[in-house]
């Protein structure tokens, strides 16, 4: 069956190689105490930390996740697992930076990111533009592309109970030409 054309003044719908690619990406960390804490490649003043294999920057786990996803490149688990010791306590900052690579070799971009940090502490605002700004820079992309929002749960759940955090991310791609 032949397709429609778009109704005037419209474009047609973008397919194949020009569309935008979106991946999603989730993860959460129980809070830890003796840990330092880490959101976005940067180090936030804390008494407590998130517990995990590598730094667990949970912030940068999902925005690898979602990177990965939208490229078809798999997930974080497979190129970092946490069964290699080589992993612990990793810099999560550098796992988002070689998930970056991989995807560039596989001839995409990041063209933005928006995540949501589902957390009752800490309060992210006085720490968002320097997150941005570590985030875009291992994204290879303008800050202004980058979108990080504090939201709580309302003190409901673990969340709520401030066992942990977590966070949600959104990424979209394009090709390389």
């Amino acid at each position: 069956m032949p397709r429609k054309a778009p109704p005037r003044g419209t474009s047609p719908p973008l397919t194949g190689e020009a569309a935008p690619r979106v991946g999603i990406g989730y993860d959460s960390h129980r809070f830890a105490l003796g840990r330092p804490l880490t959101l976005g490649g940067i180090l936030i003043p804390s008494e407590i930390g998130l517990a995990g294999h590598s730094d667990a920057d949970a912030i940068c786990h999902a925005i690898t996740d979602a990177i990965l996803g939208a490229a078809g490149l798999g997930d974080i688990g497979e190129m970092f697992p946490d069964s290699d010791p080589a992993n612990k306590d990793r810099d999560s900052i550098g796992m988002l930076e070689a998930a970056v690579r991989r995807l560039t070799s596989a001839g995409f971009a990041v063209n933005q990111v928006d995540v949501s940090v589902i957390a009752e502490t800490p309060r992210l605002s006085q720490h968002r533009d320097k997150m941005r700004a570590r985030l875009a820079t291992a994204l290879g992309i303008d800050s202004s592309s980058v979108s990080v929002k504090g939201k709580t749960n309302e003190g409901m759940g673990w969340i709520g109970r401030k066992e942990g955090l977590a966070c949600i991310a959104v990424a979209t791609l394009t090709r390389n030409r």
